[in-house]
């Protein structure tokens, strides 16, 4: 774990459920922001005890419903909210793999009903627990919500660390921060992706906190957006 500034933590961990058919690398990177109040933890894994142990009441923010990643365990043991943007609907399944109800049926085991309902990413999460927001938002704690590649994929603006937490919009798999062409969906570009980032060019950045890779400056936010 290190801290990049006074109150904002970065480490990286190996994803459980990563495979060598995916398209990114098993280490994945999470943050924390002490707030003064709380304990922002944002796309978490692994949360380092340290942190925990602060006293701090954690507030999980997630980049995207399918970061999860530890958040059960965070709300088992805090009953913390979490920050999500919503699940993909049945709709947003079928533009992204071309999966329609009768596939997912198939392929996955489910009923006609719970297909129809869209993806089950964070199911198990009480609504008591759960704060939908989306692009556009503002959340407590000073984050402003930016559009991100996906409706549902968003980045995030914390300007008490001038830090930009870029999901999997803008990401490193080993070549520098970028839209990856791998990660775009269908009928997505990466000129649209580009257009959608491009306030953040505006905003005094000093950092770059992508959810693979590690940390960068302005430059790379820079270079991922040019052209």
């Amino acid at each position: 774990m290190e801290e990049l500034q006074a109150g904002l933590w970065h480490w990286q961990a190996p994803h459980p459920d990563w495979t060598p058919q995916d398209h990114w690398p098993r280490v994945v990177s999470s943050y924390a922001i002490d707030t003064g109040t709380h304990l922002l933890l944002l796309d978490p894994l692994a949360v380092p005890d340290k942190l925990l142990r602060t006293g701090r009441p954690p507030v999980v923010v997630l980049t995207a419903p399918w970061h999860e990643r530890d958040t059960r365990r965070v709300v088992a043991e805090f009953d913390a909210p979490v920050y999500t943007p919503s699940a993909d609907t049945a709709d947003d399944l079928y533009r992204k793999y071309g999966l329609t109800i009768d596939d997912m049926v198939r392929q996955f085991g489910v009923t006609p009903e719970r297909a129809a309902a869209g993806s089950g990413d964070l199911d198990w999460l009480p609504d008591q627990n759960k704060q939908v927001y989306a692009a556009g938002d503002r959340l407590p704690f000073g984050i402003e919500v930016f559009p991100g590649r996906e409706r549902n994929d968003v980045v995030l603006w914390i300007e008490s660390h001038r830090a930009v937490v870029a999901g999997d919009s803008l990401v490193d798999f080993g070549s520098g921060l970028a839209i990856r062409p791998e990660t775009l969906t269908r009928g997505v570009t990466r000129e649209q992706v580009i257009e959608g980032l491009r306030p953040l060019l505006d905003l005094p950045v000093h950092l770059m906190l992508p959810a693979h890779g590690a940390p960068a400056g302005r430059g790379a936010l820079e270079r991922a957006l040019a052209g």
